[in-house]
């Protein structure tokens, strides 16, 4: 593709002469502003896919893949065409309530589950103290950051508050009812371990003041990502019902970070363009210097396409060796991004990346390399066209007038 003598001529532009120091600069710039722009994208993208992927192996291991909402004419219908698909699913019941003590307040999710089905729940792995054998009539489970922020333990009794009300001599005021704590879960998930919190389905009703026709039935399948095609199955034999996948009540969350991803992507790939637009400043300013040099060259029987191919090959190759040390920095860095924050904060100490905002005990990091490989391509044709264009400049030039110069 370059013959010898090209790439000898590239070579030696890219080792400008002293007085021409100015040019090592713009080269210099051109080399760390494509290597970092390759770094930072790679790097950001990976988060983001971690962040993503992270994100939705959580929601799917606490959350149903599956709810169907029932009511008193279609409960059982409902029920056994599940069965008939094979479909486990257990009943439960949702509200919203208040958890008092004596010296705080804090507003949760309340989730009542079977007795008979509270060892199929996901708390039942989850908990750190107490014990699931523990959970009966008047007890609570509640997540480990609510126990934190509210300074309680297993064993200490609690008020809960519905948003029922109960009519007294002296008006409606809202239910609530004491709980003993028997145990505490921690899910990794801050959201759910702050607001969630679980107690039998029987104590469920009496505090939200339902019945068996405000029931919820949630299915756990083994492939999660077959949820769409089972709730098209469940909706054929009944359309009337109110279902739901957990990727339908996240769908805004998981837009949100598909924008937010693009974006990124295009703001970042805006600063390899700017870092690559220094090689046009960089040849074109090297191709006015050497003037002369390329008159010369022309007389001795080199041709004009040559001596483009060898100033290209100079940018080119500015661009390819920061383009592949943008690479390597990047995967090294996303690969050892936890272990980066981790040092940080305890340098500087401050929480880099705090789970209370992002949702997450730890920074994650999820390498595509089809992602790399297309950053790569990109870099590489972004080079190549900031590349071409003032390499082209040269076939304009007159020998004639060349020697003149100087």
């Amino acid at each position: 593709m370059f013959t010898y003598t090209e790439r000898l001529i590239a070579l030696r532009n890219l080792r400008p002469k002293r007085k021409l120091g100015f040019l090592k600069i713009i080269s210099l710039f051109s080399f760390l502003g494509i290597m970092l722009g390759v770094a930072v994208l790679i790097i950001v993208m990976s988060v983001m896919n971690g962040f993503r992927s992270d994100l939705t192996e959580k929601i799917i291991g606490l959350n149903p893949h599956i709810i169907v909402k029932t009511n008193s004419t279609n409960e059982l219908q409902i029920k056994n065409n599940l069965k008939n698909e094979n479909l486990n699913f257990i009943e439960t019941l949702s509200g919203e309530g208040i958890v008092l003590t004596q010296n705080n307040a804090k507003g949760v999710l309340i989730k009542g589950i079977n007795k008979n089905e509270k060892k199929q729940s996901f708390i039942n792995k989850k908990i750190t103290k107490g014990s699931i054998n523990d959970f009966l009539n008047g007890t609570i489970m509640i997540g480990a950051e609510l126990a934190y922020n509210l300074d309680l333990n297993v064993g200490d009794k609690i008020n809960l508050v519905s948003s029922s009300f109960i009519s007294t001599p002296f008006g409606s005021i809202p239910k609530q009812e004491n709980f003993n704590i028997a145990g505490i879960f921690d899910s990794g998930f801050y959201e759910f371990d702050q607001n969630l919190i679980y107690i039998l389905i029987s104590d469920a009703k009496s505090i939200l003041n339902s019945n068996d026709n405000e029931m919820d039935l949630e299915i756990f399948l083994e492939d999660p990502f077959n949820a769409e095609k089972y709730k098209k199955k469940i909706l054929s034999k009944n359309n009337e019902i109110l279902i739901f996948t957990w990727s339908d009540a996240n769908k805004t969350f998981f837009n949100a970070l598909k924008v937010e991803r693009n974006v990124m992507f295009i703001i970042l790939t805006l600063i390899i363009v700017v870092a690559a637009f220094n090689i046009i400043s960089g040849l074109t300013i090297l191709i006015r210097n050497k003037t002369k040099e390329i008159a010369i060259i022309r007389t001795l029987g080199l041709s004009k396409k040559s001596i483009i191919k060898s100033f290209f090959l100079t940018g080119f190759t500015i661009g390819f060796l920061a383009t592949v040390s943008g690479i390597l920095f990047g995967i090294i860095f996303s690969f050892y991004i936890d272990n980066i924050r981790n040092f940080l904060s305890t340098i500087f100490s401050i929480n880099i990346f705090p789970s209370d905002v992002y949702y997450l005990d730890k920074m994650p990091s999820e390498i595509d390399f089809l992602s790399v490989l297309f950053i790569f391509f990109m870099s590489l044709l972004i080079t190549s066209i900031t590349s071409y264009f003032p390499a082209r400049t040269i076939s304009k030039m007159k020998t004639t007038n060349a020697l003149k110069y100087e």
